[in-house]
């Protein structure tokens, strides 16, 4: 079953689920345009982590507690939804709030809120547990692999063209990314439902 078929699967796997993260991550480029190499690595990495582990929970339950998860499944875009509004939404306040001010500086994104947006945007990855179910273990775990370093290498690209035009829209940058975000959460939750 390791053939061509399933790296070029699980590659456009991982390009389809980075989505999301590579939307996040433009957005946390264009709040944080002075971002440091170190921690633009940190960024993707953890994108990429959470990008992996959540297939591979979808794939454990489908193989233990497939009952349960079907229920969950249903909560799956109001929680990206909420998790994503309330990310953007506090973006959002923050902008407007120190754009009154006369020096208004970007704060930096911090872990706390990297955190929320690296499960908000990969919960709905639980669900690809579900297409890698007849996958043994150890496939499943290359699999997962995969769609990590994609995602890693999407989302680093994308805080970096997030930095780049973050510094020409210094102001404005935080309203965008809040826009970007509480966007993303919506089209989770919409294209849900279709």
């Amino acid at each position: 079953m390791l053939n061509f078929t399933f790296f070029f699967n699980n590659i456009l796997l991982g390009i389809g689920l980075a989505m999301d993260a590579f939307s996040v991550s433009l957005a946390n480029g264009l709040n944080e345009p002075k971002m440091k190499k170190s921690k633009i690595t940190g960024v993707a990495g953890l994108f990429a982590v959470f990008q992996g582990i959540m297939p591979l929970i979808g794939w454990i339950c489908v193989h233990t507690i497939v009952q349960y998860f079907s229920w969950f499944e249903k909560l799956i875009p109001w929680i990206a939804l909420i998790l994503l509004c309330y990310i953007g939404g506090k973006m959002l306040y923050d902008s407007i709030k120190n754009k009154e001010e006369e020096e208004a500086e970007l704060k930096s994104v911090g872990l706390t809120a990297l955190l929320v947006q690296g499960v908000a945007t990969s919960i709905d990855a639980l669900s690809v547990g579900f297409t890698i179910a007849d996958y043994s273990f150890a496939l499943a775990l290359l699999a997962v692999l995969i769609i990590a370093i994609v995602t890693f290498f999407i989302c680093f690209a994308g805080i970096l063209i997030g930095k780049k035009f973050g510094t020409k829209l210094a102001g404005k940058a935080g309203i965008l990314g809040g826009v970007i975000l509480i966007f993303i959460g919506l089209e989770i939750f919409i294209t849900s439902w279709f």
